[in-house]
């Protein structure tokens, strides 16, 4: 039986083939990578015919009381675990949940491929995660944080349109990080957002003043760079997701507000529904596979639900 690392290339070569989308199998790989260095330093195990049920809830568990560390993985960053300012934190359920879905995909590969006979992880089930609630950012600040722009800086005025594109659109920020001037129709305001989660295309509107904002934004862009990137940065390249996450962060930890593009997405799907937006119109909008992801996604409370059952409450049709 060859070890880990034949096998590991091989599921990579796998999904490779698929097509699935260089975040995912990136996911895969950081995954099984740590997975891979825990059962040979730790278990002694270096096969994947040898790993049992108890060894992958052992893992579990030492996830939970060691923490966050990393190791490098194909075209990736240099990542040392040592140089991590959050190593030995926390691992949330979330993450670990993900990294269970990870090692389940690839010994059900290894299953379907007739490689293992058992697979140890058919019986391990994910651990109960109790959602935190969300939290939008309210008007003011979003008003306050729209304020801390420098828009008299070329990076600052990007910046500045970036969120206000993701909170008019509830756009994912890789996605909008995409776009080139050519996917905007202003005589229709919508925009063709090509690179997304699915890789199926999809629409999203504008209003006007924010059709009228990207225009201002795209004429003083030209004026500096002959580029098709809508967003680009000062060097001309596609900007990167992280380059914008830090410098949101940036602004937000400046004014004394957690902000980062995933809460922007939120904060505008809550004023979706607020405003009286159909949750079936605004799972398009995201993106979402179905309704009840985005029922997840919105993480109602019970207050939540009774507050927007006595604003639309039909009262009227037996109140005669």
């Amino acid at each position: 039986m060859k070890d880990f690392d034949y096998y590991v290339e091989d599921f990579m070569l796998y999904c490779s083939a698929k097509n699935l989308a260089i975040k995912t199998m990136k996911s895969y790989e950081q995954t099984l990578k740590l997975f891979q260095l825990y059962m040979e330093d730790e278990q002694g195990t270096r096969e994947v015919d040898k790993v049992t049920t108890k060894q992958v809830r052992q893992y579990i568990e030492y996830l939970k009381e060691r923490g966050k560390y990393t190791v490098q993985v194909a075209n990736a960053d240099i990542n040392r675990p040592e140089e991590r300012a959050d190593r030995g934190k926390n691992i949330s359920i979330t993450t670990i949940n993900n990294y269970i879905r990870n090692i389940k995909v690839f010994f059900n590969y290894l299953e379907e491929e007739k490689v293992i006979r058992d697979n140890p992880i058919s019986k391990v089930k994910q651990l109960k995660n109790v959602a935190e609630k969300k939290e939008p950012l309210n008007k003011e600040e979003v008003r306050k944080l729209l304020k801390s722009f420098d828009i008299a800086t070329f990076h600052g005025y990007r910046d500045y349109i970036i969120t206000k594109l993701l909170l008019t659109t509830g756009a994912r920020i890789g996605e909008t990080l995409s776009l080139e001037v050519e996917d905007i129709n202003f005589n229709n305001n919508v925009i063709i957002f090509k690179d997304t989660k699915n890789k199926k295309e999809k629409v999203a509107y504008l209003n006007n003043k924010m059709a009228y904002e990207l225009k201002k934004w795209i004429s003083y862009k030209d004026r500096y760079m002959n580029v098709d990137c809508l967003f680009p940065t000062t060097k001309k390249n596609k900007m990167s997701v992280q380059n914008f996450e830090h410098n949101l962060r940036t602004i937000g930890s400046n004014i004394g507000i957690d902000v980062y593009p995933h809460r922007l997405r939120y904060t505008f799907s809550v004023e979706f529904i607020k405003n009286g937006g159909s949750i079936y119109v605004l799972s398009r909008l995201l993106d979402h596979s179905s309704v009840q992801i985005t029922e997840i996604y919105l993480n109602m409370d019970k207050e939540d639900v009774r507050k927007e059952y006595m604003k639309h409450n039909p009262a009227s049709l037996v109140d005669f």
